[in-house]
């Protein structure tokens, strides 16, 4: 497993090693002693997965108070733009994100801290995405960051007009709307 810093503190890509041979090839995606042996020390709870097509952006959604979540996530199938917004209150990156290409070719996965606003778009054909939760899903605590926030100008790769975008991620206040609030 070879982990890799990105440019957020604590945001971490994580690249399992990969078996090939003429049969195919065999990948460990989680490994909870490995974790800890890197000082990774984290409780997943709930497994999710999703599958979308081409356009869809999910996100940027998050939990707050007792129920934020950490996730390890990934795509089982195809091709997503996985984005990660840092909302940590003393954090000196507060309101900058990291953008990483998540494949089923490529393996890697994101780990994601508490206080992040996660959400990815489906840049292949369709794409399976599973994520791994330190936290069970509570729907009074769950928020938002408005996806197309002009501050934050994350570059989707998905032109506008082939945009899926579900109604209530288009209704999310945007980041300085959001961090006036709280």
């Amino acid at each position: 497993m070879k982990i890799i810093q990105t440019k957020i503190p604590d945001l971490l890509i994580i690249e399992p090693q990969v078996f090939e041979d003429s049969r195919g090839y065999f990948v460990e995606t989680y490994n909870q002693a490995k974790f800890e042996a890197n000082g990774l020390n984290y409780t997943f709870i709930q497994d999710n997965q999703s599958f979308s097509q081409y356009g869809t952006i999910r996100g940027l959604h998050f939990q707050t108070g007792d129920y934020a979540q950490a996730k390890l996530v990934r795509a089982v199938q195809g091709t997503v733009l996985d984005v990660a917004v840092d909302l940590r209150e003393n954090s000196p990156t507060r309101g900058q994100y990291v953008a990483v290409e998540l494949s089923d070719t490529n393996f890697r996965q994101l780990l994601i801290p508490r206080g992040f606003a996660h959400g990815f778009a489906v840049i292949s054909e369709t794409a399976i995405f599973a994520y791994k939760c330190d936290n069970i899903y509570h729907k009074d605590s769950e928020a938002g960051i408005l996806f197309s926030d002009t501050t934050l100008n994350i570059d989707w790769q998905i032109p506008v007009e082939k945009q899926i975008i579900s109604a209530k991620d288009q209704t999310w206040p945007s980041l300085a709307e959001y961090l006036a609030k709280i």
